[in-house]
């Protein structure tokens, strides 16, 4: 089985040039001069809208904790905002992610779950890959009895273009574990998901 190579990166005065092609296909001059300095813009935008590629979501959960008092119920942290592109258009998604997990022996500091998240939506996607990377990460290297990510998000490919349809949105999940194979406890989760957020009580 052979395996692609990525190729190499451009440079930034290369990557500048592509869009400035990009605008003059959209019929603009790139020398006008409300656009003269738009494509070093949009490369800077870029090295933040798709900064996941340099993280190893991985290496983000390699500190955990032990000391939890034998602490064996859900832990789970709701509304993460992601912010990813689609890879088919590249327009945004936009959207929040929940994630569960039912520890075994060891815990991670809970804003390791949001930057794994974070690490993986900051690349062109697709929702469904997005939430399958984030669950089978979190399950691979905590090994959990239980990982869980239920993602709903807005598409701009969908709303803005094509079928044009706004306030659509699509949720997608992934069940491992116990949260597959128990039906209680997966009920304890959506249990827990279905309660009214109280995140603004403590700001």
């Amino acid at each position: 089985m052979t395996t692609s190579v990525p190729p190499s990166r451009p440079s930034r005065e290369e990557a500048e040039e592509a869009v400035r092609v990009l605008l003059s296909w959209a019929g603009e001059d790139p020398q006008r001069e409300g656009l003269l300095d738009t494509p070093s813009r949009v490369v800077r935008s870029y090295d933040e809208f798709f900064e996941g590629y340099q993280i190893n979501p991985e290496e983000l959960l390699a500190r955990t904790f032990s000391e939890v008092e034998d602490y064996d119920e859900i832990v789970l942290l709701r509304d993460i905002r992601i912010e990813s592109h689609c890879e088919h258009h590249m327009v945004p998604i936009i959207g929040r992610a929940h994630v569960a997990y039912l520890p075994r022996r060891r815990v991670v500091g809970i804003s390791k779950l949001a930057r794994v998240v974070d690490a993986y939506s900051r690349r062109f996607q697709i929702q469904e890959r997005l939430t399958a990377q984030i669950a089978n990460t979190i399950n691979s290297v905590l090994e959990p009895y239980g990982t869980a990510v239920i993602i709903e998000a807005g598409h701009q490919c969908m709303t803005t273009r094509g079928v044009h349809r706004p306030g659509v949105s699509m949720v997608t999940s992934r069940m491992l574990g116990v949260f597959r194979e128990n039906s209680d406890t997966r009920r304890e989760l959506l249990s827990m998901l279905n309660r009214p957020a109280l995140g603004d009580q403590f700001t």
